[in-house]
């Protein structure tokens, strides 16, 4: 059934969310050749500063599919092997057994068993995914610290292994993606971020994104704000900050346009070759970092409601910015919608995020955007 945008009721969704509690939010939808961009609220709640559809901002783990068509590239130009293990490539990163038992593949789709470093390198984070006995200061003590990529894939697999390698449902973790930034520094001898910016940014002809090397944005954007379930109050900009803690797992800065840009190119076959695409359209199940299973491919991972279409995707989130990318499986109807605050949601007694009129609001405008 056609459903053609609605300019108003687009407008009014995207207001909602607004109105909820989310300082700024910024979204780009289309419906085959029709085109839709709309901002509401603040992009900075000190000046009040409006919010603008064409901001630069940091997506979070959107990063993962960008990464993941660079090391399918490489695998078609047959440098990388998708089921090779690990350990040809990067024996010293991944000792061990493990060396030999995790795949390429098993990096891409969370299945490793690999730890996420991300509590060993911010300790005050230690108790995740207990949330009450965490706290934000780390968040703080981190703000312009480098991280080498090899200190904190070395933190993800000396911890505790989460699952054995090839084993579901498995579990997401960014010291896979950090490892998949090795590869590709290893097997192209240039970075893992040069790499990406030359074979798939720039062959996606996106002008506004970039994978930083500074902590600061470059251009229109706007502070980002981090609430960490309502420990930091009011909730702090975390706008400058540098993103070696997450690298090619979650730095990238870019638009809501030149996101959707990029989406619509991948399932058209343009990033990576059609066969490349069904591999990363193959899921299994993962535990997400919120706790909950969802079927995963390959950087890419399905989202449906129930009898209605398919859309595949991704979310992201750093401290303060958040974003989710989503295509119709034909192609013809997307949308990427940014937002400038994270972890709005206070702690019940027991511990776990309580509902906010953001998250209904949100679902709300994702609902407008992609069914109209």
């Amino acid at each position: 059934m056609k459903n053609p945008l609605d300019p108003a009721k687009l407008r009014a969704a995207l207001e909602d969310v607004q109105r909820a509690g989310m300082p700024g939010v910024f979204a780009e939808v289309w419906d085959g050749d029709q085109v839709w961009r709309g901002a509401a609220g603040v992009a900075d709640v000190a000046t009040g500063r409006p919010a603008t559809a064409d901001m630069r901002h940091r997506v979070g783990s959107v990063t993962k599919t960008f990464t993941t068509a660079a090391v399918l590239q490489q695998v078609e130009s047959g440098q990388i092997g998708l089921d090779s293990p690990i350990g040809r490539y990067l024996p010293e990163l991944v000792p061990g057994g493990r060396s030999e038992a995790i795949t390429v593949r098993m990096l891409i789709n969370h299945t490793s068993g690999l730890a996420e470093y991300l509590p060993y390198a911010y300790p005050s984070l230690r108790a995740f995914p207990v949330l009450a006995d965490t706290s934000p200061e780390s968040l703080d003590d981190n703000r312009f610290t480098r991280f080498h990529p090899t200190e904190l894939i070395e933190m993800g697999v000396t911890a505790p292994a989460v699952g054995a390698p090839g084993g579901t449902p498995g579990v997401y973790s960014n010291t896979n993606y950090l490892l998949l930034g090795e590869l590709l520094g290893r097997v192209t001898g240039t970075t893992a971020e040069r790499y990406i910016t030359r074979a798939v940014i720039e062959r996606a002809g996106l002008r506004d994104t970039e994978l930083p090397t500074e902590p600061h944005i470059d251009g229109p954007h706007s502070q980002i704000y981090e609430s960490w379930f309502g420990m930091i109050d009011p909730p702090r900009d975390y706008s400058v900050y540098d993103m070696s803690w997450v690298g090619p797992a979650a730095s990238l800065i870019s638009t809501v346009t030149d996101i959707n840009r990029f989406f619509r190119l991948l399932l058209a076959g343009e990033v990576v070759s059609p066969s490349s695409l069904a591999q990363m359209q193959r899921t299994v199940p993962v535990i997400s970092q919120e706790g909950r299973t969802i079927d995963y491919g390959l950087g890419l991972h399905p989202m449906e409601a129930p009898g209605q279409e398919t859309f595949w995707g991704h979310g992201g989130t750093v401290w303060g910015a958040g974003t989710l990318a989503m295509i119709r499986a034909d192609g013809e109807r997307q949308m990427t919608v940014a937002v400038n605050l994270q972890r709005w949601n206070s702690l019940g007694p027991s511990g776990t995020p309580q509902p906010h009129p953001i998250d209904d609001a949100l679902a709300a405008l994702h609902h407008v955007a992609m069914y109209g």
